[in-house]
């Protein structure tokens, strides 16, 4: 069990390329948390808050998840590799801040206004055996960096 949280955590929470497996994490928490919200469209009071919402709602899921991350890799290696919000004005056992989690709501918000609308459209373009071959060949990268990372590496 503990080799899962290794491989899903550790080493400075990113694999030798540039995948951050919190972020991932993060991102597909928004999207089945508030993907069902953010398709809603039809009901006008709910648009002109639905932000704010979207807003606090990302700020909870990556405030969670970052205190629960650090709660796992403190149990798995004795520590968690990022920084601690000890010199934060409002903070937790310094595991999370107010500040990171109003900025992980921001990124959240533009994540799923801005930047996972851009991947939908992208995504449409190509036909299904292409879509196929473009992912097929993501997860040979991404395997082949978990490869080198903890096996090689380590």
């Amino acid at each position: 069990m503990r080799l899962f949280w290794k491989l899903l955590f550790i080493n400075g929470v990113s694999l030798t390329g540039e995948c951050y497996s919190v972020y991932g994490v993060g991102a597909m928490s928004f999207l089945l948390c508030l993907g069902k919200l953010m398709r809603k469209k039809d009901i006008r009071w709910l648009n002109i808050i639905k932000p704010i919402i979207i807003f606090i709602g990302c700020a909870a899921i990556a405030t969670l998840i970052e205190l629960t991350a650090s709660y796992i890799l403190e149990f798995a290696s004795g520590s968690w590799p990022w920084q601690t919000y000890e010199d934060y004005k409002y903070n937790f056992q310094g595991r999370i801040a107010l500040s990171t989690s109003l900025r992980f709501g921001l990124g959240g918000t533009i994540f799923l206004y801005i930047v996972q609308p851009f991947f939908d459209w992208i995504l449409l373009k190509p036909g299904k055996n292409q879509l196929n071959i473009i992912s097929a060949v993501m997860l040979a990268i991404l395997s082949a960096d978990c490869i080198y990372t903890f096996i090689i590496k380590n």
